[in-house]
């Protein structure tokens, strides 16, 4: 049985990068997005997926983006596409961190394509690392069944959402709050149940920056760990809004430092700030203590 692979490291911003634009790789590499995701899908018309496809699987294997310490993720072509395998073999190896699976349906569409990534990992030899997969929720069905997706496989590190596919096609106004946090609802509590994170979809209007800002802290509101990013100025907009605030990492101290003097007396919940705080109130305040220092922001948190 193949290895599982590593969590994905903390991802605030996920930058799609065209993969037939390989002029963009350098400057995405030394921009400030956590995770850069080549775009073999949408971003390419047919007649260029090979050359897309070779170039995005040479850059990878040059290490750069592995050297810049940012999560390397291609988003393939699907399943039902006639690429989905080729894509697989050439980009598996090393420099990739995970596989991001559009238009995915059921949890039978995960074991599919795991199968594959298996093989192509076994053909790459002992230099090929496990490959995560990051699934797109942009169906309807696919909405319906996030929790079956999210724990179809080990190798699933992750669900987003994908808007465009998931709206546009039925009359849904990209800019309807409400529904855009039920989706987000369903999904989070989806990947939860795995244990997973959550990302946001990226928005396309890229010249509203406050629009930007406020899906991403509507999304953070629900724990979410990150969101897409379409161009290299929504980044800074998203990095800003996915790291702990100075007054959470305090009363996350707090919290903790209450907690573990209750729990020398014996006590199982105790006051915080006027709050009774228990079990899960102490795991979600080590949660943020982690995700601070995971960002070097250690007691002073994000100014």
């Amino acid at each position: 049985m193949a290895a599982s692979p590593r969590p994905l490291a903390p991802m605030r911003s996920k930058l799609f990068v065209p993969g037939s634009r390989p002029e963009f790789f350098a400057k995405a590499v030394a921009g400030a997005a956590d995770a850069l995701s080549f775009d073999l899908e949408d971003a390419v018309v047919p007649a260029r997926k090979a050359e897309a496809r070779a170039a995005v699987a040479a850059f990878l294997r040059g290490g750069a983006v592995a050297r810049a310490r940012k999560i390397a993720i291609v988003r393939v072509n699907g399943l039902r596409s006639g690429l989905f395998e080729a894509d697989v073999a050439a980009l598996v190896g090393p420099g990739l961190d995970a596989i991001n699976l559009p238009m995915v349906e059921r949890a039978e569409d995960i074991h599919a394509a795991c199968a594959v990534i298996a093989r192509a990992e076994e053909a790459a030899g002992p230099l090929a690392r496990p490959i995560g997969l990051l699934a797109n929720i942009e169906t309807p069905r696919g909405l319906r069944l996030a929790a079956e997706i999210a724990a179809a496989d080990p190798r699933v590190v992750g669900l987003q959402i994908g808007y465009g596919d998931l709206f546009a096609p039925f009359g849904i106004a990209r800019e309807e709050e409400h529904a855009l946090q039920s989706v987000r609802l369903a999904v989070r509590l989806a990947a939860a149940e795995a244990g997973i994170p959550a990302f946001d979809g990226s928005l396309a209007a890229v010249a509203q920056p406050e629009r930007c800002r406020a899906e991403a802290e509507a999304a953070r509101r629900l724990g979410f760990a990150g969101k897409s990013c379409i161009h290299p100025s929504q980044v800074p907009i998203v990095n800003a809004v996915f790291v702990p605030r100075p007054e959470e990492v305090a009363r996350a101290r707090r919290i903790l430092d209450a907690a573990r003097q209750a729990e020398a007396r014996g006590v199982g919940a105790v006051l915080v700030d006027g709050q009774m705080v228990d079990g899960p109130y102490v795991e979600s305040a080590q949660a943020v203590l982690d995700l601070a220092a995971s960002f070097g922001l250690g007691e002073e948190g994000a100014t």
